[in-house]
């Protein structure tokens, strides 16, 4: 672990911080990764230099998807209830403590990627009151494509493909307001296979039906779904919001 970090557990999961200072970034991890992934990935080492000038916090939390969503042995609809229990932790522990941390700030910046940047999305468009600004890179944000089983209301409210193209009225003018979501994936290797660049375009779509403000940036053949290529789209993109 670098020396410029700092280690914390909180209940049952960890929490690394790097920086001194900025805004506070939350990331999560690739599916099923650590809360090292990203320094052991070379993510921390791509915006040094952010975190060096304190412009940045960051925040790498562990991923529970082995107990929730890619549980393989349980359906779907018990991996979304399963995960709620990750969205308290993520909210009543984690966030808290960022919060303290980084000297009372009260919104977060989010980020992840493959499966983290569904987590990102997801946690954005459900409380965008603490995350308004999500950086999503080579994400699928169709969770019912994880599993098998019949798919209930657990499902329903954690897959923002069935969820947001519902959205209206009052919480719709709202989020319109509050949110802002970046979708970035490359069109290389492994982006078609794993479904996220599909996944990007479907999901660009129906925020755009929605008048949900978001960008997407595809870039080009050279970028394939792996970690050189979210090194450089994460260095490109996050000097724009801290």
């Amino acid at each position: 672990m670098s020396p410029n970090s700092r280690h914390v557990q909180l209940g049952g999961g960890n929490v690394i911080a790097y920086g001194h200072w900025g805004r506070p970034v939350l990331a999560f991890p690739s599916e099923q990764g650590p809360c090292w992934q990203y320094e052991e990935r070379g993510m921390v080492d791509a915006i040094g230099a952010l975190l060096e000038s304190g412009r940045v916090k960051l925040y790498c939390v562990d991923s529970w998807d082995a107990g929730t969503w890619q549980a393989h042995d349980v359906p779907l609809e018990e991996r979304a209830r399963r995960h709620a229990a990750y969205e308290g932790w993520i909210l009543d522990e984690v966030v808290p403590w960022i919060t303290g941390d980084a000297g009372g700030a009260a919104e977060i910046l989010l980020t992840g990627v493959s499966f983290g940047a569904y987590h990102a999305a997801n946690f954005a468009l459900k409380r965008s009151d603490r995350f308004p600004i999500a950086i999503c890179q080579s994400g699928v944000y169709d969770v019912s494509g994880v599993g098998w089983g019949e798919r209930g209301d657990a499902v329903y409210f954690n897959n923002p493909m069935d969820y947001v193209g519902h959205l209206h009225g009052d919480h719709l003018t709202w989020l319109r307001d509050r949110v802002s979501i970046v979708l970035v994936c490359g069109s290389g290797q492994w982006e078609d296979t794993t479904g996220a660049l599909e996944s990007t375009r479907r999901f660009s779509g129906l925020l755009a039906d929605k008048g949900i403000r978001h960008e997407i940036d595809v870039w080009g053949p050279e970028f394939p779904h792996d970690w050189p290529a979210w090194r450089t789209q994460l260095a490109h993109h996050l000097p724009r919001f801290c």
